[in-house]
């Protein structure tokens, strides 16, 4: 089982608002560069979304859910299929997105019983957690040629060192798409 964060994110590392359904100033960066770069399966997930599981916060879940639903297109009839945790402190109706719970008890322990690959997308403060407790093992990050230089960072100041290895980097569209694993040294 691996934990595996996906992510649009800029140049100096802010991943808030990339479509601007946030309604930030600079909000819809990523959608910039047209849909050759941001449609489908652009983070190779393959198989590990047809064998694991997505975890979202509820922030991400509510949008996602007033999305994916009504496409139909390869991807999307496995974004709809793909089992769905969603971690909210509130209660939450589930029911507008197939295949989809609300964590029953601690977020941290939900990860660590889950038998198959958990996904993460978007959901800043699940990302957080996972990280503050590390257990992220891979990150897979689309990283487009813009600079905001301000919004909501994935590795703000003050996170706990991680130490990665580069497992690949692609170009895709306007962007790069690149895999780091974690390693457990600094070496």
């Amino acid at each position: 089982m691996s934990v595996i964060v996906i992510e649009f994110i800029t140049l100096d590392g802010i991943v808030s608002d990339p479509d601007g359904r946030g309604g930030t100033p600079t909000g819809g960066w990523a959608f910039r560069h047209g849909p050759e770069t941001v449609a489908g399966d652009k983070f190779r997930l393959g198989s590990v979304l047809d064998d694991g599981i997505m975890l979202l916060g509820r922030t991400t879940w509510q949008l996602f859910s007033r999305l994916w639903p009504v496409r139909d297109d390869p991807f999307s009839v496995r974004m709809n299929a793909v089992p769905k945790l969603v971690a909210s402190r509130t209660p939450t109706d589930t029911s507008a997105w197939a295949n989809s719970r609300v964590i029953d008890g601690d977020l941290l322990d939900a990860v660590k019983r889950e038998h198959r690959d958990v996904i993460i997308t978007g959901s800043l403060s699940v990302v957080r957690a996972l990280m503050a407790a590390d257990l992220i093992d891979e990150y897979r990050l689309l990283t487009f040629p813009t600079i905001l230089g301000t919004g909501e960072r994935l590795f703000p100041a003050g996170s706990p060192p991680a130490y990665l290895e580069c497992l690949s980097a692609e170009r895709v569209g306007a962007a790069v798409l690149a895999r780091y694993r974690r390693t457990h040294d600094a070496t």
